[in-house]
Order: structure tokens, then C-alpha cells, then sequence
């Protein structure tokens, strides 16, 4: 795999699961949004300082980007970055856009994670 660029935000995120036919919150804001419903579930992923303590389990995200675009037809990033991951033991919460990935980890693993992707070759700003 080539070496990727990812950008370490710094907003925590809150990853919140609802019944599949609940409304979609006005408190989901800020500057990552993410919403898919399916027909078990609405999952939502938003500022974590927007989020109500009792929606969630108040334990933080942070998200890494892939630098993008990408093209849709390459193949392996997200096995290859959950890999790296993987054999730091960090688990991970992935969300794909049109243009680029996004990679979440808890708050806590955020350290970690930016060095097993730097470890695997990867840039992280």
C-alpha cells in the first residue's frame, strides 16, 4: 500500500445508535455529521459536546481522514488501515464518503493510532 496522509481532528465525536424509525435529532451538528438508516437502526455520529449525555455512552471518537480524494475503484484502504489498527489492538468505527474515508477510534486509542499509521509508513498531521 502507498504511503496515505491522514488529518487527526481534534473535535470529539459522539457515535450514537437510535431505533431505525426515530426522527433525526436537532442536536446532530457540527462540522462531521454522518446519518444511515437502516431498518434496524439509525446511527448517527456527530460533535460529541452537541450530543445529550443520555443518547450516548459519553466515551469520545476521533477521526482520521484519508487525505482525498480517492478514487472509487482503488481497492484495499480501508483492510489495510483496519489491519494497521488491528495489530495495535485498537478497534475502529469506519465511515466512507464519495471523496475519502474517515477512520474513527476512541479518544483514548488516538495516540496509538497515529502511531501504528505512522509505524505502517503513513503520514499523520
Amino acid at each position: 500500500m502507498n504511503a496515505m496522509t491522514f488529518l487527526q481532528h481534534t473535535t470529539p465525536l459522539a457515535v450514537v445508535r437510535l431505533d431505525a424509525d426515530a426522527e433525526v435529532p436537532a442536536w446532530v451538528a457540527g462540522e462531521f455529521v454522518s446519518i444511515t438508516r437502516t431498518t434496524s437502526e439509525l446511527s448517527l455520529v456527530c460533535n460529541a459536546n452537541a450530543a445529550p449525555p443520555h443518547e450516548w455512552d459519553v466515551d469520545p471518537w476521533t477521526r482520521f481522514e484519508v487525505v482525498g480524494p480517492l478514487d472509487l475503484s482503488i481497492t484495499g484502504i480501508m483492510a489495510h488501515v483496519a489491519g494497521c489498527l488491528a495489530d495495535a489492538q485498537i478497534p475502529l468505527f469506519a465511515i466512507a464518503t464519495y471523496d475519502t474515508d474517515h477512520i474513527l477510534v476512541r479518544q483514548r486509542d488516538a495516540d496509538g493510532a497515529a502511531a501504528a499509521l505512522r509505524s505502517a509508513g503513513h503520514v499523520v498531521r
